[in-house]
């Protein structure tokens, strides 16, 4: 028996999905970047694997942004195609359905509150996503400096205090590795931050 099967992994519905994430984010590219967003996709996927996760939850991890960023109506897609429990991961892990969204502040406060009564398979997606933005926001201040804020709504102040606020609350509901190294991520972003602003403001 191949490890794909005795982990309960089956590679064929992760390749559909693959392939249906592919087909709904083909156009999209990722904030700031001329990166395909499926890399981000692709990545939390595999960040859900890594962390213990079964089919079923890497499976979200690739369609986690369908409802966001495609509507509401690929909700009910995806529970024809993959199922009830991906569809609510999924669900769970939209932080808005309408276009335009609600305003910034008020959607991401709404989206760390609901997290204190989210289930663990939503947790764990989420968790790897939010891990996946982090680090590439560290590794994009070593190559582009302060200016990657200028890709997010809520600019410095906002951006940190978000990503603060979700480390914060999935080291308190999901204790354990993945939860500590989102936490050193978002320190290492407020560290570099911090350390790029100072020279900035130093005298030339």
């Amino acid at each position: 028996m191949s490890l794909a099967a005795r982990n309960g992994v089956s590679w064929q519905r992760l390749a559909d999905a693959a392939a249906f994430a592919m087909t709904i984010h083909a156009d999209q590219i990722r904030k700031g970047a001329e990166t395909p967003y499926i890399g981000h996709l692709l990545g939390v996927a595999s960040l859900v694997l890594e962390s213990g996760g079964d089919e079923e939850q890497a499976i979200a991890g690739l369609l986690h942004d369908a409802i966001e960023d495609q509507g509401a109506e690929q909700e009910a897609v995806i529970l024809e195609r993959f199922g009830a429990r991906v569809a609510a991961i999924v669900r769970g892990c939209t932080d808005a359905d309408t276009m335009p969204k609600p305003p910034w502040q008020a959607r991401k406060e709404a989206y760390i509150a609901h997290l204190e009564h989210a289930n663990a398979d939503i947790l764990l997606v989420s968790a790897c996503d939010k891990l996946y933005n982090a680090r590439a926001i560290c590794g994009d201040l070593h190559v582009h400096g302060l200016a990657v804020f200028d890709r997010f709504t809520a600019g410095v102040k906002g951006t940190l205090w978000y990503y603060r606020e979700l480390a914060d609350a999935f080291m308190r509901l999901i204790p354990g590795p993945l939860s500590a190294e989102l936490g050193r991520t978002v320190t290492e972003m407020h560290r570099l931050t911090s350390s790029l602003q100072e020279n900035a403001a130093a005298p030339s």
